[in-house]
């Protein structure tokens, strides 16, 4: 399995996602320049300019025709995936964190980060079929706790808001009239990351305290746990087999301290199931902040603290690992 290794940015990467045909990956960096590339080949097809601060998440629409991106910049972004072009801005008086389409696209999920005296927020707006339509008002806006939301995602049927952030609590909100229904302490430190399964019924977190954790997305029941060495950055579900694959390690202010030697950072393979470790994919020269498995489970992507987007396509002999 060799490495396709994708150089489109200069500084640390923040976020990967696939669309849902699988044929394009969306790379967030702090380099303010989301870009997209082909996902067979890691050729870059383009950039979508126009933050003026890092880029922390994006998230594609089913048809592959509208991008949003959340920044530092204190503001999110609609942009048309093709041109290149911006649709719409989102202002807001903080740092956007997190952005999620909601099932449908009619809705999206903003997260924003506490900032002077303001305590992270939850927005929901409504996205416009045709961008001329396009309002930047809230149709919902949920006062956070303290620290940093660092993501928020839809929960089954879009009835429900999954939230996690530094606090390490995971929230779970009613969409409609805001109310808090269910919050559970997930973890002993910082929530860093959160992702989905292909059929939203469960989801997984990865945390600074060295693991990960699968919860079913209705009743936020803990269904396993996953103990890895290092901090946990992020997290991803394969759509085929029942794996799980876990990126991190140490702050980037602590790396210095560490062995300098080539490639050091793996991106760690658990059995879903058996919470056993079936496997590394070493390579990174940095922590390894983004993951993503490409839809139909065939290849993952992985971005890290060294700039680099590395794009593994499996071998045959992947898809008949057994423990």
């Amino acid at each position: 399995m060799r490495p396709i290794l994708m150089k489109g940015h200069e500084r640390p990467l923040t976020y990967l996602k696939y669309n849902k045909d699988g044929d394009l990956l969306i790379s967030c960096a702090k380099d303010h320049t989301p870009t997209v590339w082909f996902a067979d080949n890691g050729e870059r097809l383009g950039t979508y300019r126009g933050h003026n601060g890092a880029v922390w998440c994006c998230d594609i629409s089913r048809d592959s025709t509208k991008l949003i991106t959340g920044s530092a910049d204190q503001t999110a972004k609609l942009w048309n995936v093709q041109t290149g072009s911006q649709l719409f801005t989102f202002n807001f008086d903080s740092p956007a964190r997190s952005v999620d389409f909601a099932v449908g696209d009619k809705l999206a999920v903003i997260t924003t980060d506490p900032f002077m005296e303001l305590t992270s927020a939850i927005h929901v707006k409504r996205i416009a079929r045709d961008p001329a339509d396009q309002t930047g008002e809230s149709v919902l806006i949920l006062k956070g706790p303290q620290g940093r939301i660092n993501r928020a995602v839809w929960g089954p049927l879009n009835r429900t808001i999954i939230s996690c952030g530094e606090d390490a609590i995971i929230r779970i909100w009613d969409s409609e009239t805001g109310k808090l229904l269910k919050e559970e302490t997930g973890h002993k430190k910082a929530i860093t990351s959160l992702a989905k399964s292909a059929d939203g019924s469960h989801f997984l977190t990865g945390s600074l305290d060295k693991s990960a954790k699968l919860w079913d997305s209705r009743t936020l029941e803990l269904i396993k746990t996953y103990v890895t060495e290092r901090p946990v950055n992020a997290v991803a579900m394969s759509p085929l087999l029942d794996h799980v694959v876990l990126g991190g390690g140490q702050d980037a202010s602590a790396v210095t301290t560490t062995d300098h030697r080539a490639g050091k950072f793996e991106a760690k393979f658990f059995d879903k199931i058996l919470q056993e470790e079936i496997g590394g994919v070493k390579g990174h020269f940095g922590p390894i902040n983004a993951l993503a498995f490409n839809p139909d489970g065939k290849s993952f992507s992985s971005g890290g603290e060294d700039g680099y987007v590395r794009l593994h396509h499996f071998d045959p002999d992947y898809f008949n690992i057994k423990i």
